[in-house]
């Protein structure tokens, strides 16, 4: 690529749920802006990631996991709203990442390349999580197998969380752009507000703690979000979030005995906003009831699902 040309563009990261797209969007700009834990669905909504590198910009999209709704996955407005959000990611962007799990296809691979290939944008599929194979010659008739009667545009293995074959794949997805400006300042790394990002902050420690008990039935809610001159800190923000599950039950396990889960939940949310917002944060946490909100499409859009 002539090293005098400036591409910049719109690139959707797609792939079925808990492959590793945040972690790699995350890798790419170089900060923990979307969330990640070990459970499906921790991505919830679109979010644009900046990476600004020599000869070009990537506006990657984070995305849901795009998944088969019914079967042991019953289908909930949530459900539909995750897939919808997935699928609008590829509206206005100029080419596509496929992220799989390296040595792994299933049918929500299949679907998410389907989707991809209806769309008709350049694709680069991206196999994750090669770091976890032991015999790398393992890898090739497995790349055989899923290259073959699909066409991508490169094929890149990779490493997200060792932030391994990343320059190459930087490479292939920058020659898929446009020659143009830069679309964001050097300097901007999110299109995201810091009150989306303390939300989600909140919700990453409630998938990361909650385990198998509770992730899905929990959102969370800004309530207020407020900055103040700090004479040690330079800026303080003062945040009240809002933790909404569906019934009583739940509120007493995110509370956890004497409080003490709903405590942790809030210091390691707060210890993260610091990290990232560069400031001090005075973080308060409530739990309340919604019943049903995981399954109706109004309190969805209320909650911020959908916009």
């Amino acid at each position: 690529m002539d090293t005098q040309t400036h591409r910049a563009g719109h690139v959707a990261v797609i792939g079925r749920p808990n492959v590793g797209k945040s972690t790699l969007v995350n890798a790419l700009v170089g900060a923990d802006l979307s969330i990640v834990s070990n459970r499906p669905q921790t991505t919830r909504h679109r979010l644009l990631g900046i990476a600004t590198v020599p000869g070009g910009q990537l506006v990657l999209v984070d995305t849901p996991g795009i998944h088969r709704e019914g079967g042991k996955r019953p289908s909930s407005a949530l459900n539909r709203v995750l897939n919808r959000a997935a699928r609008g990611a590829l509206e206005g962007v100029d080419a596509a990442a496929l992220v799989v799990e390296a040595g792994r296809w299933d049918e929500e691979d299949a679907l998410a390349f389907d989707t991809l290939r209806e769309s008709g944008l350049p694709v680069v599929l991206v196999v994750n999580q090669v770091d976890r194979i032991a015999d790398k010659a393992r890898l090739l008739p497995y790349l055989k197998q899923v290259t073959e009667g699909r066409d991508f545009a490169a094929v890149h293995p990779i490493s997200a969380l060792r932030r391994q074959g990343l320059e190459p794949l930087v490479g292939s997805l920058l020659s898929l752009l446009p020659e143009q400006a830069p679309l964001y300042g050097e300097d901007e790394i999110t299109d995201r507000s810091q009150r989306f990002l303390a939300g989600e902050l909140v919700r990453e420690q409630l998938m990361r703690q909650l385990g198998d008990e509770l992730p899905y039935a929990t959102t969370v809610e800004i309530e207020t979000f407020t900055e103040e001159p700090s004479p040690k800190a330079g800026v303080l923000y003062r945040i009240g979030a809002v933790i909404w599950v569906e019934r009583e039950g739940q509120k007493a396990i995110v509370i956890g005995k004497g409080g003490a889960r709903l405590r942790e939940i809030g210091r390691r949310a707060r210890e993260r906003m610091e990290q990232l917002f560069d400031a001090k944060v005075f973080l308060q946490t409530w739990v309340r009831v919604r019943e049903g909100w995981s399954d109706d499409e109004s309190a969805l859009r209320t909650l911020g699902y959908g916009d």
